[in-house]
């Protein structure tokens, strides 16, 4: 396996420095903010077990020395070079307008009607691509280590709820308004300004102390409903109801009560923070199963997309 992950991390090392430019801030990206996401692989490496942990580091590269979470917004960055342009409607899925539900048959396909192509599609897809890593140098038909970095991200990805929302307005994208004093977008408000305004105004700007704060609240389990976060008989169904719980959520706390061109501010960030901080958890707990599953010794016997 060793010459077969080696070339993996040369590759992905030698797209990450060829370009060197981080696109995040570009128009129309759908994303968790680099925050959201690194907060979610923190907290996802920290429940690997030994097996699993041990397998994400080797396919890391080397100069990030074991920490998933520097590469996690990866995806993002690449997303429109040519290479990966294919990988773009991966990020969201756009369900039909008040519907509030999601359908995989529906709703999962890119805007050419290519089946699959969303995040729920993606995470089946590479999760199925990493249960062939035992497999090492005898199978060569994936990028392991993008693998590793696209179902990292994705997961951060469909539980951000706008992430999965209304075709008409791009989950949100082309809602303007304000936020607090600055223009705004409502996608945005749940990509970036929620979680920035609570590292402004409770953690002194220290967006490490948020995220140790909310990985705090799940070693001490504060959800009360945290013992099922993990629960998944099909890692290939789950995404499915992950997609579900963000939609709903999207309609119920997202887009409730929010008129284009308002301004947004106190009484909306304290209602909806629980919400994207329950969520960042939700995404960290469950994209360790995920991987303590697919690398560790307990594999489930899954018969895997192809």
């Amino acid at each position: 396996m060793g010459d077969s992950v080696g070339l993996m991390r040369l590759s992905v090392w030698m797209h990450i420095c060829a370009f060197g430019i981080i696109l995040i801030g570009a128009p129309g990206v759908h994303a968790w903010s680099k925050e959201g996401h690194v907060m979610t692989c923190q907290i996802a490496q920290s429940l690997l077990e030994d097996d699993a942990a041990e397998a994400v580091r080797s396919l890391l590269p080397d100069y990030v020395n074991g920490d998933l979470s520097a590469l996690c917004t990866w995806p993002d960055q690449i997303r429109h070079w040519y290479k990966y342009r294919w990988t773009s409607s991966l990020h969201f899925i756009d369900t039909p307008d008040k519907a509030c539900t999601f359908d995989y048959s529906r709703d999962c396909h890119d805007p050419h009607g290519t089946e699959d192509m969303c995040v729920a599609g993606a995470i089946q897809n590479f999760t199925s691509q990493l249960m062939h890593y035992k497999q090492g140098s005898s199978d060569r038909r994936y990028n392991m280590t993008e693998a590793l970095l696209f179902l990292s991200h994705f997961m951060g990805d469909i539980h951000q709820p706008l992430h999965v929302g209304f075709t008409s307005d791009e989950g949100g994208n082309t809602i303007q308004l304000r936020w607090y004093k600055h223009k705004s977008n409502l996608h945005h408000v749940w990509d970036r300004e929620i979680i920035l305004t609570a590292a402004k105004e409770l953690y002194d700007r220290d967006v490490e102390l948020f995220q140790e704060d909310i990985a705090k609240n799940v070693t001490d389990g504060i959800w009360s409903d945290m013992s099922s976060w993990g629960e998944c008989d099909d890692l290939f169904s789950c995404p499915k109801k992950y997609a579900a719980e963000s939609i709903s959520l999207a309609c119920k706390w997202g887009y409730k009560g929010v008129t284009p061109g308002e301004t947004l501010a106190e009484k909306y960030f304290n209602s909806r923070l629980p919400i994207v901080t329950k969520r960042i958890a939700q995404g960290g707990v469950r994209l360790s199963m995920i991987l303590n599953s697919v690398f560790g010794n307990h594999n489930q016997e899954l018969s895997a997309p192809t």
